[in-house]
């Protein structure tokens, strides 16, 4: 947690509505972002939380996400905007912020906590309040432990997201679904009409517009049209469906005391490198106790760290592990890892390459096998429908396979996510059960 000088240096200039911001934090009650990624959701939300609970006493707030990261990221801008307009009304002392609490000095508190895979941990609160980030990808079952909370307050909830698609509590609140839902306000904006139209400013420069447009461009080369208008145009894509249904990925679930209690000496890595822009690498190790079982014994999540601290990490692991191979992601950034990993002797033999939907090589590059983004996805599909691999109880894992959506396109499948790094370990992990087909080798 950042001290209150700390944040202080990073408090946010006073910025320039767009006009749906302005729209929104006019609302009261119940209110929806249903909107494209990186437009500023979140920091509207923050200041939306700023300016209600200033005039309030004695109030709960809860700021929940499915994760900690998305829950704190904010909870953090909101402290940033109280630290910035309102100093005063930030407790200080015993009672100074923390990382899952706000006191302030007319008796409100602003809690964020992340919500996990069923919501049990939050249900101790009644609030006045409820926030909820990334709300398309909480379990359906969380919001049955949430929603009670404002049963005696009357309190309003202010839900932001990226669609994800149907079913989600989400989804039904933005479609009105049953009526049940008919009090909140609702609110879109897409990210190229944002990007597009945002008032020049101090916050908004020219060549900040310029690359958000040449981000947007790459982004719609890359992606496919509905999962691009599901992101970035905030559109609900019925043709987009979740890969991983939610009671197969929970059914595989275990706690992590139990998995590593089984016995075996044949271990696998599998490695998801951050791309460019990109801060999140991956490493998922398992035991493979036989041709039918693949348990998960370890997860890593590295943030901003150098190909060469990642390339250390794995070699590390490999002397503790001696794993029989590291499967690795090497498209992009991901090459730089594997380059080095082949010049070391313990790791050269070990370390395959297996790029979505390019390929998987031997030494002189003469045996080549394609293996789609779409094999590997549907290799990890196959193991957890018919339970051959075990996964950590961990909400982590959890929403990275829930983020997995498909489409068919011309009979063809395609896959692709929004936070998918823990997914894309963790087919790379899977594709161990195919190790005597695979047989590469470097060196």
């Amino acid at each position: 947690m950042k001290t209150r000088k700390d944040i202080v240096k990073i408090t946010q200039v006073k910025i320039n509505h767009d006009q749906w911001q302005s729209d929104f934090l006019a609302a009261e009650g119940d209110k929806i972002l249903y909107c494209g990624r990186q437009i500023g959701k979140s920091t509207i939300c923050a200041e939306d939380c700023g300016e209600y609970v200033k005039d309030k006493i004695n109030e709960v707030i809860l700021m929940i996400a499915p994760i900690e990261r998305q829950a704190f990221a904010l909870f953090e801008k909101t402290l940033s905007y109280l630290l910035d307009n309102y100093p005063k009304l930030i407790k200080t002392g015993k009672d100074k912020p923390t990382q899952t609490r706000i006191q302030l000095t007319n008796g409100c508190v602003i809690w964020c906590l992340p919500t996990g895979i069923n919501g049990l941990g939050i249900r101790f609160l009644t609030v006045n309040r409820l926030y909820g980030e990334e709300c398309s990808r909480i379990p359906n079952e969380v919001w049955t432990a949430v929603t009670p909370m404002l049963l005696t307050t009357g309190g309003a909830t202010v839900l932001l997201t990226t669609p994800a698609g149907k079913g989600t509590y989400a989804s039904d609140v933005w479609n009105n679904k049953g009526s049940a839902f008919g009090s909140f306000k609702r609110f879109s904006a897409s990210s190229e009409d944002v990007m597009n139209n945002r008032t020049i400013c101090e916050t908004w420069t020219i060549q900040q517009r310029e690359k958000a447009l040449e981000h947007l461009a790459q982004e719609k080369a890359r992606m496919s049209a509905l999962f691009y208008a599901q992101e970035y145009l905030g559109k609900e894509i019925d043709e987009l469906h979740q890969f991983f249904p939610t009671d197969l990925i929970k059914s595989c679930m275990f706690e992590k005391e139990i998995l590593k209690a089984i016995p075996t000496e044949t271990n696998y890595l599998g490695v998801d490198v951050a791309r460019m822009g990109e801060d999140q690498t991956v490493l998922i190790s398992g035991n493979k106790v036989n041709s039918e079982l693949l348990v998960m014994t370890e997860l890593e999540i590295h943030r901003k760290i150098l190909l060469t601290e990642t390339a250390r990490l794995i070699k590390a692991k490999n002397l503790v592990y001696d794993y029989r191979k590291i499967f690795i992601d090497t498209t992009g950034m991901g090459f730089g890892v594997f380059d080095i990993l082949l010049e070391d002797e313990n790791t050269k033999r070990k370390v395959v390459s297996i790029e979505n939907a390019q390929r998987s090589l031997d030494n002189d590059e003469n045996h080549v096998k394609k293996i789609l983004k779409e094999d590997l996805y549907n290799n990890l599909l196959c193991m957890m429908e018919q339970g051959k691999i075990k996964l950590f109880n961990d909400p982590e894992i959890l929403i990275s396979l829930i983020s997995v959506q498909a489409e068919y396109d011309g009979g063809m499948l395609k896959i692709d996510g929004s936070d998918t790094h823990i997914a894309e370990s963790l087919i790379r992990l899977a594709w161990s059960m195919k190790d005597k087909s695979l047989n590469i080798y470097y060196g």
